[in-house]
């Protein structure tokens, strides 16, 4: 009992965690340096002075000052949607209080997929704001779907049974994903390099699109996080110190889809970002999420833009697709966790 006061106390009042200063500082310089990492490193290096030189001479028609304007806005949309996909995955672990919570861990991504493929075969959309909302409503039906499987039987929606739900639901999902696409070659064209998960096509228009979901998710997080401490005491526990359990689950769990279908739509279906970057930082600084959350979506920037920079590297004189690179990184972390973590409840 008194163990889980402490708990309690060590959640609610204000508190800065242990070398926070240091963790924050670090990952700023960690991002710009990723940042400078991904104007400069590619299949055709630049160099500093001609990094320079891309960004000061905007009317300068050199090889070199093209390739940094043309990676400006993909080292931005990366950073964006890195950031949004690390709160997606801090969000649906505190909501489900599963350690290895995820987007596409629990099906979301396939969801947004399949909304997505759909809307291409039958419905002729082409544009980044169409996809947006196919993906949207995909993501919501889905993590509504997988959290009523999960919630059946006895002891409700335990961990264990949403990662189960969610591993079922995205297999069936990814064969109607293959049924749509197989008979429409069309289709198959247009979907197969958004499916992999890609960065490489971020543009103004596209960061532009992304921002107000962006900054909509990121409000729903920051601000639901003190409830969302409280609800990692358990739901009476929170129910007693006037949390409205239901209707901030439902609240958190919005803006987490809302981040992961809007990255979804425009990236592809990147996974184990949202994985990765919220264990790192609760490793760093602790559980208490008024401060996961937002440190969640500089650590996920970081861990996206730095992926596309190595799938860069890797794949030249082309690329790899960074969510080739996230996938081959994030797999054996989550076996580990999976292995060790206790999976019960965070």
């Amino acid at each position: 009992m008194n163990s889980s006061l402490n708990v309690q106390a060590s959640l609610l009042k204000p508190h800065i965690p242990r070398h926070f200063t240091l963790v924050l500082v670090s990952c700023f310089v960690l991002l710009g340096l990723c940042v400078l990492a991904s104007l400069v490193l590619g299949s055709r290096p630049v160099s500093f002075q001609e990094l320079i030189n891309g960004l000061t001479s905007p009317d300068a028609n050199s090889y070199e000052a093209n390739v940094v304007r043309k990676r400006i806005p993909r080292t931005v949309f990366s950073l964006f949607c890195g950031a949004a996909l690390g709160v997606s995955g801090a969000l649906m672990q505190a909501v489900t209080r599963n350690p290895i919570a995820d987007p596409s861990i629990l099906g979301v991504n396939t969801g947004a997929s399949l909304f997505v493929v759909c809307g291409v075969a039958f419905l002729n959309i082409n544009t980044a704001s169409q996809y947006i909302w196919f993906a949207l409503a995909g993501a919501m039906i889905t993590a509504i779907f997988v959290f009523g499987i999960g919630s059946m039987g006895r002891g409700g929606a335990t961990p264990l049974k949403l990662v189960l739900a969610g591993a079922a639901t995205s297999a069936a999902l990814s064969s109607l994903v293959i049924a749509v696409m197989i008979p429409r070659s069309y289709v198959m064209d247009q979907f197969r390099f958004w499916q992999v998960g890609s960065v490489g096509a971020g543009s103004w228009s596209s960061v532009s699109t992304f921002i107000p979901f962006l900054v909509v998710g990121l409000l729903i997080g920051i601000l639901s996080a003190s409830a969302l401490n409280a609800l990692a005491l358990g739901d009476e526990a929170a129910a007693g110190l006037g949390v409205r359990t239901g209707f901030l689950r439902l609240a958190a769990a919005f803006g987490g889809v809302l981040l992961c279908g809007a990255a979804t739509a425009l990236a592809g279906p990147i996974g184990f970002v949202g994985l990765l970057s919220t264990h790192i930082i609760r490793l760093m600084i602790g559980p208490d999420l008024r401060y996961v959350i937002p440190m969640s979506a500089i650590s996920g920037a970081i861990i996206l833009t730095i992926s596309d920079v190595c799938g860069r590297l890797v794949g030249s004189p082309g690329e790899l697709e960074v969510g080739v690179v996230t996938a081959f990184i994030g797999a054996p972390i989550l076996i580990i966790l999976a292995m060790k973590a206790k999976v019960r409840s965070l």
